[in-house]
Order: C-alpha cells, then structure tokens, then sequence
C-alpha cells in the first residue's frame, strides 16, 4: 500500500527526527510504500540532509520537500501552501496513493484538498489543537481583526478536518473525549485512534548509556557524587514555566542544600541565568548543556529526578509532552502539573511522580516533602510506566491498525 505522508515541519528539524521519522521508518518495514512531503528549513537541511538521506537509504521511504518560507505571516504560509499543491500534482501523476497522512492543520488543508480532488483516504493526525493553541501561546492575539479571522478560519476547517476525513489521531485520551463532546459534528462518535508521543525505548535506555561519557559530563559539569540532581529537558518558552519551575527549585534548596538544577536544552543560557538571577539562586546551582539527540540519555542518568510545568490552558487538553516518555523510559520519576493532556491519570496510575495543581508556594512545599519517598519507587515501575504509555512500538502498531482500517 501506497503512503504519502505530509507534514509543515521538517524531517531536518529536531522533532522530525524524534516524532516523524520513527513512526515512518517502523511502518515502512511493515511493508507500507512511504512518500514523504514535508517543508524544511534552509538551516537545518543544510546540516542535515546527508543524515536524513543515510536513515532512510534502503528503506521503503522516498523523501519530497518544499523549502520552508518564514515571512511575511501568513502570506509565506499560503506561499507554501501553493508549493506543496504544486509538488504533490506531480507525484499523483506518478503514484497511486491509497492514503494521504496529514501531520497537523496546515499540511490537512492540502490533504482535504487531495481527497477532494481524487477521493484518497484521508487521515488527520491532529497534534493538538492548533488554533486554540496560536492563541493560548500568546502567537494570536484575536483583539486583531487579521489575527481572529485566521482563527476563525482554521476553527471552522478543524470540524471539516474531523468530520471528513477517514480517521483521526488524536495525542490524547482527554483530547479525544473533548472532541466527542462537540455537537456539532456529524456522525459523532467520530473514528479517533489516541497514539501519543512516543519514545524510542532503544535509545532513551538505561542499558544504552556509556559509563565513560556520562563520567565525562559529570567531570565537565562539575557533578559530584553527593549533588542531587534534577533534570529539565527540551525548549524553553511559550508553554513551559520557567520562572515557577526556579521557583520551586529555590524551595527544593532549603530541604537540600545539595541540590543543582540540570538544564538540557539548545535554548540560551541567559534565558535561564536571568530568571535564576532575579530568585537570587546560586549560580553554582544552576548547570546548563546543550546536546545532541545521541547525548541525552548519557545526561538524563545524571539526574535522580525531572521536572516540567506546562502551562495548564484549555488547548494543552489535547498536548503529550514528548519528554514525558523519554525520561520515564530512563527510570526517572518526574514532578509535573495538572491540567495537561494525560499527564495528570498516568501519573495516578503508575506513581511514576508527583502532581502539582496549584502553582505557589504551599503547593510546592507539600510536593518537596513527597519526593524522598517517590525517589523509593523502584526504577523498574518507572520504566514499565514509559513503556506501558509511550512505546514507540505500540505507537507503530496502532498507525498500522488504522492504515488496516482503510485498506479496501
């Protein structure tokens, strides 16, 4: 069976590489023919086609791209738009697709578009929900006449997404049972596959990482045997909250003084420094490292525990943190918040880590008194937890049953 996969972020881009291609290379080996269409970055293709080129040579996978166009907004994306049309003419008068895969809203317009056009199998792998979101990040301010109408636009295409298409993925349970709330799509309930962000268990291993470079980061890093660390991974702004995560760190000192901050993230440094600065948190207290996907495992080891607060709006309903599974996947018990996608029943579940609901101090101390005896959770129930969620495995599979679904 024929395949063509769009998608508006790069195969180059680091989530490509991390929550694109896994899937596709795992469903490719099931036997499915994957033409890949996605818009890359002139930056990143440049540094990474050769790699990207190495995955998938010999693989069931041909890989399409159109050049991504950054300003002005939404003239670029309707540019894009033009040229994503334009190339997938082109290999429709080659191929005979049976499924046209569309990750997120931009690439299902093209994809409402083709089935219209040629009556292809339609599936929308929605990633959330992405006009609700524009706005909760603050990205469009709907007090703009131009800004509310974009949202306007892509609110009423996400119910033509959801009704017309074949099958919908949705990241989450809540996010599913949000949808199925709606009255006003017809045909309700609606075919929706919940499949998460999953982590590559191979890679985010405990058995994967290399004593000698974890030794080395702890020489380089300043990390001692007696240091309690704890962990953040990924991206910094717009969702995730700095300035209450050093916050509750802060408080984390007064209980043990023993304790550094670990940030993997390619951010800046001063983003973080600056906030630490202004709660008047050492700077010996605060390591910052870049790294590559390779690198993360060997650094994640180091930590005894993570940390993530995402911003708790009504479009993260419908959001899976992508670390979540990857530091569970290490053995690594987490501190989060409510309020976001599934993250709140997993953690009930699995007692992999403890929940925050309010963001203050009270809130923030009865957490700190509760990590001493989350920290006896063996890691193997940890892992279990990542894998019985996150498992990129399981992720395939399920792809696979709705591509079964839609084969005639």
């Amino acid at each position: 069976m024929k395949v063509l996969y769009i998608t508006y972020d790069g195969l180059t881009d680091p989530l490509g590489q991390s929550q694109i291609l896994p899937y596709l290379l795992g469903l490719s080996e099931n036997g499915y023919k994957i033409t890949i269409l996605s818009c890359e970055k002139y930056n990143q293709l440049k540094i990474n086609r050769k790699k990207i080129n190495e995955i998938i040579k010999n693989k069931n996978i041909t890989w399409e791209y159109i050049s991504y166009t950054k300003r002005p907004p939404i003239i670029s994306t309707i540019w894009d738009l033009y040229k994503f049309k334009k190339t997938i003419t082109k290999l429709i008068d080659k191929n005979s697709f049976n499924i046209v895969h569309c990750r997120s809203y931009i690439a299902s317009l093209v994809g409402l578009w083709l089935k219209k056009k040629t009556h292809i199998k339609f599936i929308f792998d929605m990633r959330g929900f992405y006009a609700d979101e524009r706005v909760d990040g603050k990205i469009w301010n709907r007090k703009n006449h131009i800004f509310n109408q974009v949202y306007l636009y892509f609110k009423k295409k996400e119910l033509q997404f959801l009704s017309q298409s074949d099958f919908n993925i949705s990241l989450t349970q809540n996010g599913k049972d949000e949808i199925h709330s709606w009255k006003n799509i017809p045909n309700q309930p609606i075919p929706i596959e919940v499949i998460p962000c999953c982590a590559d268990l191979n890679h985010f291993s405990i058995e994967q990482t290399n004593n000698n470079q974890v030794n080395q980061f702890k020489s380089k890093l300043n990390i001692k045997s007696t240091d309690f660390i704890i962990s953040y991974l990924g991206s910094i702004g717009t969702w995730y909250m700095l300035p209450e995560m050093l916050h509750f760190f802060k408080l984390v000192l007064i209980e043990k003084p023993n304790a550094k901050f670990l940030f993997i993230t390619q951010e800046p440094e001063f983003l973080i420094t600056n906030q630490a600065t202004q709660l008047n948190i050492p700077k010996d207290k605060i390591i910052i490292q870049k790294a590559e996907r390779k690198d993360v495992p060997n650094l994640l080891i180091l930590s005894q525990l993570n940390i993530f607060f995402i911003l708790p709006v009504f479009s993260k309903k419908a959001s899976s943190p992508t670390k979540m599974g990857e530091v569970l996947s290490m053995g690594i018990p987490i501190i989060c918040n409510s309020g976001v996608g599934d993250v709140e029943k997993i953690v009930t579940e699995s007692k992999c880590g403890i929940l925050i609901n309010e963001f203050n101090e009270t809130e923030y101390l009865k957490s700190i008194n509760q990590i001493d005896e989350l920290l006896k959770t063996p890691k193997e129930e940890i892992i279990a937890a990542g894998k019985n969620h996150f498992s990129l495995e399981n992720g395939i599979t399920k792809y696979k049953r709705v591509y079964e679904a839609l084969t005639p």
